[in-house]
């Protein structure tokens, strides 16, 4: 499985955390854990991969994450906490405070919510309507991992936090994962930015211990609109770039179809650009420190269709169609955004192979970058 695939269950993870500490443990036993887990739960779907990288990308984003889920998954996840509290946690100390129904699934809604809204914000993409409509929607606003969230949302947990020794273990094993991730995959000033403010969190924590009381609460709230203020740039800014591409693209004389322009990670300021055109997909970059700010190549343009080496090209499109066919094709389809195809002979008939513009060049990307099979000659008769 490609780290490409999900907004990272850490983010979803302290989001939940997060407005626990901002004042939601105070209204139930079990707050803190119910809302971790409603935040993480619509990814149950991830047992899909079971069946496979390709049947998972067919299925996942869908079921679990949409809005008719959001209305069933905080009743199982309210039950399941409440099952635990009843059969598990009380048997243990019978004179521990029950949970409290109304606010465990109050909690429940909340942590799902926040789940599927932050997935709809990458360029992976979600479908809010299944089983009733299976359209993809995009937010295009958040990269997959974006460490700010988790510096801002993490940051605040660990100081309103008091977990003894083992934790602060725990806390220090996150954060040197945590800036490996950020440090090998970031470089330059935003790595620099990562590690001055990680160490100042850390210095400040040394200095004066953890939150107490209202001040812990008021300070994690203050964290969690903070970051609410910056999803909202993000979201903000993504639009205004789109139209600074498309602007740069018809004054290019390019049919635009459509456009993406995705974040990078670690760089709010910068993006890549991907252009939908009748023949092809024409990248580029958006910087807002830059002028211009779009820079497009469409020197480097993949076209929708190729084949090397086949002819005439009715017989390619044969080929392709019989590769379509194929269950693992069929299921990255589904879930392709930007799908091209390329067909080259080989020994014994053709190789065909099905990509998305939107992974085929990131490192790690795994299946999401593409799918390749096989068309024997008997298959073309």
């Amino acid at each position: 499985m490609s780290w490409s695939a999900d907004l990272d269950n850490l983010t979803h993870a302290l989001v939940g955390a997060a407005i626990s500490k901002a004042g939601a443990e105070r209204a139930t036993p079990l707050a803190t854990a119910t809302l971790v887990i409603a935040a993480n739960a619509p990814d149950i779907d991830v047992l899909s991969y079971a069946r496979g990288e390709y049947f998972a990308l067919a299925f996942r984003r869908g079921l679990t994450h949409g809005w008719p889920a959001l209305l069933v998954l905080p009743l199982l996840v309210a039950g399941a906490v409440l099952g635990w509290d009843r059969w598990v946690r009380r048997r243990r100390n019978p004179d521990s405070e029950p949970a409290r129904a109304g606010p465990i699934l109050a909690l429940s809604a909340i942590g799902l919510a926040t789940h599927s809204t932050l997935d709809w914000m990458n360029t992976y993409g979600l479908r809010w309507g299944l089983p009733f409509d299976g359209a993809w929607s995009y937010g295009d606003a958040l990269f997959i991992i974006d460490p700010w969230i988790w510096l801002a949302l993490g940051g605040a947990v660990f100081l309103a936090s008091d977990p003894g020794r083992l934790g602060l273990a725990g806390w220090g094993v996150l954060a040197a994962l945590t800036s490996a991730v950020v440090v090998v995959g970031i470089d330059g000033t935003p790595a620099l930015l990562w590690s001055v403010a990680l160490a100042g969190i850390i210095a400040f924590r040394l200095k004066r211990g953890p939150g107490v009381g209202n001040r812990r609460a008021h300070a994690a709230a203050g964290t969690i609109l903070a970051v609410a203020v910056y999803v909202l740039a993000m979201i903000g800014a993504d639009a205004r770039a789109r139209s600074h591409v498309i602007e740069a693209a018809e004054a290019s004389g390019l049919d635009v179809q459509d456009v993406m322009v995705a974040p990078r990670r670690g760089d709010p300021f910068t993006a890549e650009v991907e252009i939908l055109t009748e023949s092809g997909y024409v990248p580029g970059t958006h910087r807002w420190f830059s002028s211009p700010h779009v820079r497009l190549r469409p020197g480097a343009t993949v076209p929708l269709f190729s084949a090397s080496g086949v002819a005439p090209e009715a017989l390619a499109r044969r080929i392709a169609t019989a590769a379509r066919k194929r269950t693992l094709v069929r299921n990255y389809l589904v879930w392709s955004r930007y799908p091209y195809v390329r067909v080259t002979p080989d020994d014994d008939g053709w190789t065909v192979r099905f990509s998305d513009a939107r992974y085929d060049s990131q490192p790690g990307a795994a299946g999401l970058a593409g799918v390749t099979v096989h068309v024997s000659s008997s298959e073309i008769q």
